[in-house]
């Protein structure tokens, strides 16, 4: 199995960062996120440089619904990040994190009240996703005695190769406004008193490992731009989205590079800019192809079961990754402990839910099995303890960062005590006690 750089196996051991997995399961127990910060700078790095050799002005915003950790956000903005936020808690997370809130945009179908008023008072555009929306949002900056600035999330309505539940650009999505009625959409925010439009956005899908499809967007968005400029729009910036996808079967998978997207996809935008006679930022916003290969989950086995098939029973299930069950996800595994050992027998990795789908690799090809042994699980950097849950009430697990060899939790581990923490017995449930 190719491996990123960062991972390695040394006396039959999986390390990341140098660092041994089995060493540190010992150290912070099982289940165990483990994450390489100097992995997601790399990453970062290379999205800013791919970009910046090919146009002047570019702002990377983190996706921050892939991973809302503190720490791993802090560290994308001290290289100057900004964000991608789609609630006030991701918002308050960017912030916190030390990213500026003109780095950040506030995007999502279905903003509250609340949502838009924060937004207003921190200073953060929005990108409006209906015109219902924009009425809103211009009567709660009224309010306030403030403008808003704002973008229109564009449906470009692409077929993209990916999964259906995060294809977020095709016409029948929930998301943006149909390509074909943004020039009225702009003239409507033109007419409102405390909005001012400075942007255009769009998002055509995640885990896109073609680059053609960000080709025909970008097309798409600098004819916009060219409309928009022409009715007297100034465009601060041009959002591209994100949705670079990343090897999940490690020898076969085709993922493009950051230089590879940005050198397909940059010559259209700045072509496309040049024509209109502006010079507006060019936004990506990246969130997988930066952070998922830099973590692995580390499993430990329960016990192994033979039946219609050999299972292999660990103690991570979908509480803490979902994605397998959810979209039928791949996921390489390495057994952290036997790493270099003959991969012998075939199991179905399998976790302690209380559901016949909590199934995170089934049919793989392993060493032979036995209980206490690591299985590290690879690439959940993204979407992995984001979208965790205490389910079976099941406390959700550690989180462990690695800087060179230096290594630190970044999110302790619940206990039951923090899962009933805000639970409580209504009075009626106490009398008599």
């Amino acid at each position: 199995m190719k491996l990123p750089h960062h991972l390695s196996i040394n006396n039959g051991h999986l390390h990341i960062n140098g660092v041994d997995c089995v060493a540190l399961a010992r150290a912070f127990g099982t289940p165990l996120y483990v994450t390489s910060e100097d992995r997601i700078c790399e990453q970062f790095r290379s999205y800013q440089k791919a970009l910046l050799d090919r146009y002047p002005y570019v702002q990377v915003l983190f996706a921050a619904k892939a991973n809302g950790n503190l720490a791993v956000m802090r560290a994308l903005a001290r290289l100057g990040a900004g964000a991608d936020v789609f609630s006030s808690g991701e918002l308050h997370l960017a912030l916190d994190a030390g990213m500026p809130p003109e780095k950040l945009l506030f995007n999502g179908s279905s903003k509250t009240p609340a949502d838009l008023l924060l937004a207003i008072k921190k200073g953060v555009k929005v990108s409006v996703d209906s015109l219902d929306e924009l009425h809103q949002l211009d009567a709660a900056a009224k309010a306030e005695g403030k403008i808003a600035k704002i973008a229109f999330r564009v449906n470009p309505a692409l077929e993209v190769p990916t999964h259906p539940k995060i294809a977020t650009g095709l016409a029948t999505s929930k998301f943006g406004i149909p390509h074909g009625e943004i020039p009225a959409a702009y003239r409507e925010a033109l007419s409102c008193t405390n909005i001012r439009p400075v942007g255009i956005h769009c998002h055509i899908g995640s885990q896109i490992l073609d680059v053609e499809p960000f080709v025909r967007a970008a097309e798409v968005m600098v004819r916009l731009a060219r409309e928009l400029t022409d009715m007297g729009v100034r465009l601060e910036f041009v959002d591209l989205g994100g949705g670079l996808g990343i090897p999940y079967h490690h020898d076969t998978d085709p993922a493009p590079t950051p230089e590879e997207y940005a050198a397909k996809v940059v010559p259209v935008f700045r072509a496309g800019v040049e024509a209109c006679g502006i010079t507006p930022e060019l936004w990506v916003e990246p969130g997988r192809s930066l952070v998922a290969d830099s973590t692995v989950l580390l499993t430990r086995v329960n016990s192994t079961k033979s039946a219609h098939k050999k299972f292999a029973n660990v103690d991570a299930g979908f509480n803490l990754l979902i994605r397998p069950a959810m979209y039928n996800a791949y996921h390489e595994i390495i057994v952290a402990d036997k790493a270099d050992a003959a991969l012998t027998t075939e199991y179905t990795v399998t976790g302690p839910i209380c559901e016949t789908g909590d199934i995170l690799a089934p049919d793989r090809k392993l060493p032979q099995l036995a209980a206490g042994d690591i299985i590290a699980i690879l690439d959940t950097g993204a979407y992995g303890f984001a979208m965790s849950s205490q389910y079976n009430c099941r406390p959700r697990c550690p989180e462990v960062l690695i800087h060179k060899k230096e290594t630190a939790l970044m999110r302790k581990g619940e206990n039951i005590a923090d899962i009933t923490a805000l639970m409580q017995y209504p009075d009626w449930q106490r009398q008599g006690d």
